[in-house]
């Protein structure tokens, strides 16, 4: 209030009387009217509840990494499926060295949108002014953990699902057999007919390897490069409001998608997976994307939220809370 009044010079007359608190009197302002019973409330037991809520948000987060740490900690044994002889599509030869690598993928794809959304928060909350309803005090804390809580629910999610396909279906990847250790002379079998098991033993081959050729679809490539690449689009087209450059967004959202693309391609060339694993790991990736984007994280609610306050005749009348 000394701001909005320290210009001014007001002569005002007190009496002892006036200094005196008569809760009986003042039945009209302060607690009674909400504003100082919400004031205490967010720091009394709302702020335990909402500390609550924080912790059933890392809970969620927990058990949506379940099935993907089931996967990745090889604790369940995938689907043990078979083959026709002669298919020609197990037949490739296993590649060593691999375009884009499970590390340059992560991190790749996990820094660049974890920077992008760094600077964008901290920039908004900087020189626009961006307020939060969060207890924490930080309004930097508050936005970084709302974007980025969501978009790493996402990636818990989406690669849930992937590994959960993968141990269900159990499909065979381009690279079986050379892993497998095994040729179809070796084994004598009738081309054509269905081969319901094999015993692989392929000393070069170490047994992890082995069951890694069992999960090809679909491919956790596709679906992760899908997921960061347009997630990191959508929250482009929600904070980029930079109206100098009009090919800008639109340019680096094309990048996103192509780098995207590319990842998946090289499933293909690599021989780690058929083209199917890698359709079916776009959608899925894309999918959850869109889902996360409009429908869990805030950076799309906000505006929204701020155009139903405009055409509302309520708008005016705020709480604290």
């Amino acid at each position: 209030m000394l701001d909005a009044f320290g210009q001014r010079s007001v002569s005002v007359l007190v009496t002892n009387q006036d200094l005196q608190i008569k809760p009986a009197e003042d039945k009209g302002i302060g607690m009674d009217h909400g504003i100082g019973r919400r004031f205490c409330d967010l720091t009394g037991q709302a702020l335990s509840k909402r500390k609550l809520l924080v912790g059933l948000d890392l809970l969620c987060l927990l058990l949506a990494s379940i099935p993907f740490l089931t996967c990745e900690l090889n604790a369940v044994r995938p689907h043990r499926t078979g083959f026709i002889c002669g298919d020609p599509s197990i037949t490739y030869p296993y590649n060593h060295k691999e375009v884009v690598s499970d590390t340059l993928l992560i991190a790749g794809g996990i820094f660049i949108t974890t920077l992008t959304i760094v600077i964008g928060e901290c920039f908004r909350v900087r020189f626009l002014g961006i307020s939060s309803r969060s207890f924490v005090r930080n309004l930097y804390v508050s936005r970084l953990y709302k974007e980025l809580g969501g978009f790493l629910f996402g990636c818990f999610v989406g690669q849930s699902l992937t590994n959960m396909a993968k141990l269900s279906v159990g499909r065979l990847r381009p690279h079986f057999l050379a892993v497998c250790g095994v040729t179809y002379a070796s084994l004598n079998c009738t081309p054509g007919t269905y081969v319901a098991s094999v015993s692989c033993h392929n000393s070069t081959h170490p047994w992890k390897r082995v069951e890694e050729a069992r999960k090809s679809f679909f491919s956790g490539h596709a679906s992760f490069a899908m997921y960061t690449a347009l997630y990191l689009a959508f929250y482009l087209q929600a904070r980029l409001r930079w109206s100098g450059a009009r090919l800008l967004r639109p340019l680096l959202q094309s990048l996103l998608v192509l780098l995207a693309v590319y990842t998946g391609l090289t499933r293909v060339s690599d021989h780690r997976h058929h083209a199917t694993d890698v359709l079916t790991g776009y959608a899925q990736g894309a999918l959850t994307a869109y889902w996360v984007a409009f429908h869990v994280s805030s950076m799309f609610k906000s505006s929204r939220r701020v155009l139903s306050s405009a055409l509302s005749p309520l708008s005016a009348h705020h709480t604290i809370c």
